[in-house]
């Protein structure tokens, strides 16, 4: 990770800065997309918490990096994988190990996405698809990988990761946000799917956070114009979206299924 993906991760998720979820210490966690970014920001929440995560990416050095440097005072060294989440063999075989290395998963993240700009003319179907794959697909067969093992526990919890863009009708994203408005649907088809399992499914929509990612879309004159439209001041961080995941997984909120739940800053 760099020093100033660091510097943005932070306000820093130590013990001592955010709620403690009893419930979460000893849970199993698996996150997509955890080298970076708010990924990153989820694994050291949850590390935080005394649980036992795993993270998956194509980041290798990122990945790597986060896990060394956590595991360092964990109580639950984090465990890294490479997984081409776009590649379903791939995803099956590596999820496979790690559910059988954690022996279970209590709380799936889908967390990983790609929101690169496009613009209508630039979509062929090959491209279409693989901006479905990389966006969508993955969060519902990994949710596939670990719903037997919450079945068989009748106790789980899946948080899936959509965004406020497609609310929003932002420009060149039309392919991203078509993803994540699909991902709304899932969620509620999942948790009437799974709910008398005692699995619960919930979409996380976040508004514009302040990753080294989205730092390449935005002057700091266009962040101000963010900050404008919110009706809070500042720049959402990694550490707030992993705050609103940290309660959605805990115990706290045993009632809470099937629905959105948004970190934005009130963004209108």
């Amino acid at each position: 990770m760099t020093n100033s993906e660091t510097q943005l991760l932070h306000r820093s998720i130590r013990s001592g800065d955010c709620a403690r979820y009893p419930s979460l210490e000893n849970r199993r966690i698996l996150i997509t997309g955890g080298a970076s970014g708010i990924g990153a920001g989820l694994v050291e929440a949850f590390v935080a918490q005394g649980a036992q995560v795993a993270f998956v990416d194509v980041r290798d050095e990122d990945g790597g990096k986060l896990a060394a440097r956590l595991g360092e005072d964990a109580q639950f060294a984090p465990v890294y994988r490479h997984c081409d989440l776009t590649d379903l063999g791939s995803v099956a075989s590596t999820l496979s190990s790690l559910i059988e290395e954690l022996g279970g998963v209590d709380v799936l993240v889908n967390n990983a996405a790609n929101d690169d700009r496009h613009t209508i003319a630039e979509v062929t179907p090959e491209f279409w698809e693989e901006r479905m794959n990389v966006n969508l697909r993955h969060q519902f067969f990994a949710a596939q990988a670990v719903i037997p093992t919450m079945r068989a526990a009748q106790r789980g919890v899946i948080l899936n990761f959509g965004s406020i863009s497609w609310h929003l009708g932002l420009p060149d994203l039309v392919l991203y946000q078509t993803a994540k408005a699909a991902i709304e649907g899932m969620t509620r088809g999942l948790a009437r799917e799974v709910g008398r399992d005692g699995i619960r499914v919930n979409t996380i929509v976040p508004g514009n956070v302040q990753t080294p990612r989205q730092e390449r879309w935005y002057t700091p004159e266009e962040g101000q114009k963010i900050v404008d439209a919110q009706c809070l001041n500042g720049r959402i961080q990694p550490a707030d979206v992993a705050a609103l995941a940290l309660f959605l997984a805990s115990d706290d909120a045993r009632m809470c299924t099937g629905h959105e739940y948004w970190v934005d800053a009130g963004w209108r």
